[in-house]
Parts: C-alpha cells; structure tokens; sequence
C-alpha cells in the first residue's frame, strides 16, 4: 500500500471516529441537559428552542473554535454556514419527509424572528470581508436578548403553572438522578473535544489529500458531521409525531450556531470571509432561511411536499460547490 493510500485510510478512520464521538457525546449532552431542565420544571417546548438546541449546537462551537485556533477561522466559518443550510436543508427536509409537520404560532412569533435576525445580521456584518473581535460582541448581544427573552418567557410559563405553591424539597432520587444528569454532560463535553479534533483532521487530510479547498471542507463534511445530533434528534422527534419540538431545536440550532459559535470564535481570533463565502454562501444561507420561513408560513406546517423541496434545494447547493 503506498503511503498516500495509508494516510487517507489513517485520515477516513479518523473521520468516521470523529464523527461516531461527536453523535454520542450530542447525544449524552442532550440526554443529561434535557432531563436536568425538565426536572427544573421547563417545559417541552422551551427545552428545544433552547436547552437541547444549545446542546446539539455544541459539536459546531468546539469545531468551530478548535479550527480556528489550529488550522483557519475560515473553516469554522464554512462549518457553521454549510450547518445551518444542512439544518434547513437535511435536518427538516428529511424530518419532514417523515412525517409532516405543524409549525406553532409561538415558534413563528417568538422564535423565528431571531433565526432571521442572526442570519441577516452575519451576512451584514461579513460583506466587509471579516468578522471581528467587535463583531464577536454584536453576535453576542443577540445572543443574550435571545437568552434573556426565553428565559422570561419560561418563568412566566413557570409560574402560570405552579402559581404560588412552594416547590418541594428535592429527595434522595431526585438528587441521585440530577447527579447521573450531570455525568452525562460531562461524558458528553470529552466526547465532542474529541471527536471535533479528529473530525477537523480527518476531514481535512482526507478532502486535501483529493486536493478539495478549506472552505469545501468545512461546507460539507465538517458541516455535515456537526450536524448529526440536529438530525438524529429531529428525526426521532419526528417519528414520535413531536413536530414542534424538531422544529424548535432547528430554529434554536440556528441561531446559537451563529450568534453564539461565531460569536465567540470572532473574539478570539479574526475571521476571514472569501470571497466566495460573500457571493454564493451568504445568499444561500438567506435563501434558505427566508424560504423555509415562507414554507412555514404557507399552511403553517411543514409538509412532505415541502420536505422534498428543502432536500432538492441542498443537494442544488452542494452541486453549485463542487470545486
């Protein structure tokens, strides 16, 4: 076997790890994060626009930030763009294809608007050709509205609920699950430090070995590979029949994945946008986010119809990409 042939055996092997670490560690994120919020008293609904959408948003923050402290911010930047038109794409088309969904007044008012305000915003802020320290904290400021906003929203809907009864004393069961909760976190947070450094390495030894760009890279396979847990999650939300839960933790994947990833990797280290990114990425990541909102707004729902429409739409974009 030549040595090119050994290194993208070495680099496939390590791409399929990275990616099998980032699903479980998502996953036991989810599962510990989840069930800790529930406990607290949140409902559903809150819990997948906000608590599981963060957790499945995390594989992109830890891709995003390892790459741009070890390789280029430009790959992070290609992550997060390619996840979010995979989110819209991929993850609800296919959800969609399984079973239709209904879309909530609530999410179209309360939730949906952020999604376009991040999206709307990136793009403004990245025309110049990079995201700075001080676009970082412009992100950031979203982010804490929006965080600000669902938190009020969730004790309002708290307190509608429990109206003045004085919440009970945790048990002993109560207090061993809380801690099982969170040993899931924590299994979760060394899973996804793991599977993102051999994602990143993976990924990018094996597309450069093909000779494929960084920005193509972080598009496609990085994009995809952090976006398995949205997908795995509204999938099974899906056959379950829970559309607005697989809806939710789209929207809320979203806007944490620019807000709050690209937040925080622009502060750390100066994000450059090619000029591709500005002349086909941006439009494509605003296409597809007014689109679905158009869909959605149509009858809405979600329908199968609508679902072959997102998928076509992505595989359109991933042809407009090929190098």
């Amino acid at each position: 076997m030549s040595a090119l042939a050994t290194l993208i055996s070495f680099d496939t092997a390590l791409l399929v790890a990275g990616i099998v670490a980032l699903y479980l560690g998502a996953e036991a994120l989810v599962e510990g994060a989840s069930r800790l919020a529930i406990g607290l008293g949140l409902r559903a609904a809150i819990v997948g626009v906000t608590i599981v959408a963060f957790a499945t948003t995390t594989p992109e923050l830890f891709v995003a930030v390892l790459s741009g402290l070890g390789y280029s911010s430009d790959l992070g930047l290609g992550a997060i763009i390619g996840s979010n038109i995979a989110n819209i794409g991929l993850v609800l088309g296919i959800s969609a294809l399984i079973q239709p969904m209904g879309v909530s007044t609530a999410t179209l008012r309360r939730h949906v608007p952020f999604m376009v305000a991040a999206a709307v915003t990136l793009v403004a802020l990245g025309l110049d050709g990079n995201l700075s320290a001080l676009d970082g904290v412009v992100l950031l400021v979203i982010l804490v509205a929006f965080t600000a906003f669902l938190v009020y929203r969730a004790r309002s809907a708290k307190a509608d609920a429990i109206g003045t009864d004085e919440i009970d004393i945790e048990d002993e069961d109560e207090v061993s699950a809380q801690f099982k909760d969170v040993l899931y976190l924590g299994v979760g947070l060394v899973l996804l430090f793991v599977g993102s450094n051999w994602l990143i390495q993976g990924g990018q030894g094996l597309l450069a070995a093909y000779g494929f760009s960084t920005r193509f890279i972080g598009l496609t396979i990085l994009a995809f590979g952090t976006s398995l847990p949205e997908l795995a999650a509204s999938v099974i939300s899906a056959v379950r029949g829970e559309s607005e839960f697989s809806i939710g933790n789209v929207v809320g994947s979203n806007i944490y994945n620019v807000v709050a990833v690209l937040g925080i990797l622009a502060i750390m280290v100066p994000v450059k946008v090619p000029a591709s990114t500005i002349s086909l990425d941006f439009p494509a990541l605003l296409v597809f986010t007014f689109g679905v909102i158009a869909l959605m707004l149509r009858n809405r729902d979600v329908s199968r119809l609508d679902g072959g429409i997102l998928v076509g739409s992505y595989l359109v974009f991933f042809w407009l990409i090929l190098p």
